[in-house]
């Protein structure tokens, strides 16, 4: 167990109150069709990568736990957390329909300072702290944190937004005719800090969007090996999807 001080929640006020209005359950499981793709297409890398059950899985900001509970009925032992209280609840309650594949735990917690002990667990998601953590401080403690508690060969799942998702969900939209809009993806662009200070509901929250070689650099600071970068959502699916 990481021995660090306590930290506050890592996700800001807006970012909680995005997340608190219970969306992101319904987000992810709606069947729409793009939806449906980046669900299918996660899913698939995870089967192509992960080692196979029983291993111990932990799902650090796994949000609702649609995820968590899908690995639960492969037969994997998963742990879960998450910086948002709701979620913890809503993926408590999805393991509790499926009473013979639960949830190992699902917990309120912070991917800087993870409640597990070291060399513990066999692979590690990180679906959403990487582009909620904007401060690069931040996201290397979360990856260190990943690697401290993996075993010996362990595997890391990181994703991250692309620097160049507001341009591209702006132009399939036409919200660049916005000119809030234009500013948030000018800003995205130049720093990769996406903010939406309206908090327009359609314009996501704050976040950090990754160039492809800076995420590949800070896996890499953190003394991890980055073994692959690959492609979940395309400009293909933002034709009809929600924001990256």
């Amino acid at each position: 167990m990481s021995d660090k001080s306590n930290l506050q929640n890592p996700l800001l006020d807006e970012v909680l109150a995005h997340y608190e209005r219970g969306l992101e359950a319904e987000r992810l499981s709606k069947r729409t069709n793009p939806i449906e793709l980046v669900l299918v297409r996660t899913q698939e890398l995870l089967s192509r990568y992960l080692p196979p059950p029983p291993a111990v899985i932990f799902d650090v900001g796994g949000g609702s736990g649609i995820y968590a509970c899908w690995l639960a009925q492969l037969g994997y032992k998963v742990h879960l957390i998450d910086a948002v209280p709701l979620h913890v609840e809503q993926a408590r309650s999805a393991s509790q329909l499926q009473p013979d594949y639960l949830l190992a735990s699902a917990e309120v917690g912070d991917a800087r300072q993870l409640n597990q002990a070291n060399n513990s667990v066999d692979a590690v998601l990180l679906f959403g702290p990487l582009y909620h953590l904007i401060e690069r401080s931040d996201r290397i403690a979360a990856l260190r944190e990943a690697d401290r508690v993996l075993k010996s060969g362990g595997l890391v799942f990181a994703v991250a937004c692309s620097r160049f998702a507001s341009l591209l969900d702006g132009l399939f939209r036409g919200w660049l005719d916005d000119p809030e809009f234009v500013e948030i993806a000018h800003q995205d662009l130049l720093e990769g800090q996406h903010r939406n200070p309206s908090n327009h509901p359609a314009y996501f929250t704050t976040a950090f969007f990754h160039h492809p070689d800076e995420l590949k650099a800070e896996v890499e600071e953190a003394g991890l090996s980055c073994e692959k970068l690959l492609a979940i959502e395309s400009p293909v699916l933002l034709r009809d999807g929600d924001f990256p």
